[in-house]
């Protein structure tokens, strides 16, 4: 909203008690999508030694055949997210990704395990989607980023108990167990997500949007149309491989080059992820929707500062033979890199209707999961191999960091050029 913009009546109106149970569990739920991600990063090293596996073979178990059913499935769910029952969606969902983490556990070989993982993937892919699309139908724009990112410290606080859990229980009952004990409490959650959350009206925040039906057709026609969409879900995808290979190879390297144990490994990666990066992915969407009623393009802007901003923090931290400097130059980089987290979702939700909401965030998940989680782990899995191996898992990480945070600042800095010119086009649809 620009400076000389009125005020909307929806920015004073408070949120009702029920919107914040939803908002509530919803990011409870995706807690619980990131515990599940998560500690398979945490038993990485134990499951690779158990089951003699190489990096490149870890790799496709902790980025690759997760993400690639991960990506693709979410296109479909999306479409049917945007016209059927969300909450129904997301409890079906939830059980089976839960269900697959349990599974997780049996695994004797490297395909079993794979086989597991990509049922984690698909189960996952029926989360963010309708729930980006309840949360944009529940808050007002002017709220959203906010909003959206209270919804993203589901990945902190997830990240957090994934890793120290997953880290503790590793050393203490085994990695099979960490599965189990991990994946059991989301088939309850389930039910109670069922029976409890609420189904918000389709475009009730944006009264006279359009909230009919579109054709598929429709949807990619309307985004192609969008320049900003476009350059943000570039933008969006290449951060997030750098940071998917981060979180999938940061407990190998920090148990191999610097000797941390796995429960040493758990909390400070932990610690680092629920409150660095909790405190970087609430504050964005504060300090976003502040600065973008001065000028929207404040939402482009402030991820693309951070990106910069945290290069030469993850340089130190791959770089140096000091594990505290490692963990800090981490955490570091994390608290200006997560600034992303929930604002390139709220970039592309805020140029669609609302019946292109859920299809929207699937969109913009599978270019960040692809390229992202698909990609990050691979390039870094066999670029380590490639290198021989053990230590030097480092240079892997710090070749991607180099390579795509910068690109990826050129496409939010084209996005914000563009971006004021597109709002305008999609009220004006």
């Amino acid at each position: 909203m620009s400076e000389d913009a009125p005020t909307s009546p929806s920015t004073e109106k408070k949120l009702s008690a029920r919107t914040w149970y939803t908002l509530g569990l919803l990011m409870v739920i995706y807690a619980v999508n990131h515990i599940d991600r998560q500690v398979m990063y945490i038993l990485g090293e134990p499951v690779r030694e158990e089951l003699g596996l190489s990096d490149g073979q870890m790799g496709w178990i902790l980025g690759g055949g997760f993400a690639l059913f991960y990506a693709f499935m979410g296109i479909p769910i999306g479409r049917i997210a945007d016209r059927a029952n969300r909450r129904n969606l997301i409890a079906i969902a939830l059980a089976l990704w839960s269900a697959f983490t349990v599974a997780s556990g049996r695994a004797s070989g490297f395909l079993q395990l794979v086989a597991a993982r990509i049922g984690v993937g698909i189960g996952e892919a029926g989360c963010t989607p309708p729930a980006h699309s309840m949360v944009s139908d529940l808050v007002p724009p002017e709220r959203r980023a906010s909003a959206l990112s209270f919804y993203a410290l589901g990945i902190p606080l997830g990240t957090l108990f994934g890793l120290t859990a997953g880290g503790y229980l590793a050393d203490t009952l085994g990695w099979r167990w960490a599965f189990y004990l991990v994946g059991a409490p989301g088939v309850a959650l389930a039910l109670l997500a069922r029976l409890t959350l609420h189904e918000p009206e389709r475009g009730a925040t944006e009264p006279g949007a359009d909230t009919g039906e579109q054709s598929l057709g429709d949807v990619f026609g309307f985004i192609a149309g969008l320049p900003s969409v476009l350059h943000s879900l570039l933008g969006n995808a290449l951060q997030t491989l750098p940071l998917a290979a981060a979180a999938a190879f940061n407990p190998a390297y920090l148990q191999r080059v610097h000797g941390l144990s796995i429960t040493e490994t758990g909390l400070s990666l932990g610690l680092i992820s629920g409150l660095v990066g909790g405190a970087s992915v609430f504050a964005s969407g504060r300090i976003s929707d502040r600065l973008s009623r001065r000028d929207e393009r404040w939402l482009f802007w402030l991820p693309l500062a951070g990106a910069l901003v945290s290069i030469p923090f993850s340089a130190v931290a791959y770089t140096t033979g000091v594990w505290w400097v490692a963990v800090a130059g981490i955490g570091a980089a994390t608290l200006f890199n997560h600034l992303y987290s929930a604002l390139g979702h709220a970039q592309v939700q805020s140029l669609v209707k609302p019946r292109m909401r859920a299809m929207m965030s699937a969109i913009a998940l599978f270019g960040m999961n692809l390229v992202g989680f698909g990609v990050g782990p691979l390039a870094v899995g066999y670029i380590s191999d490639a290198f021989g191996g053990g230590d030097q898992i480092r240079v892997a990480l710090l070749v991607l960091v180099l390579a795509c945070m910068p690109w990826a600042c050129i496409h939010y800095g084209l996005a914000a050029r563009t971006y004021r010119a597109d709002l305008l086009r999609k009220r004006e649809a």
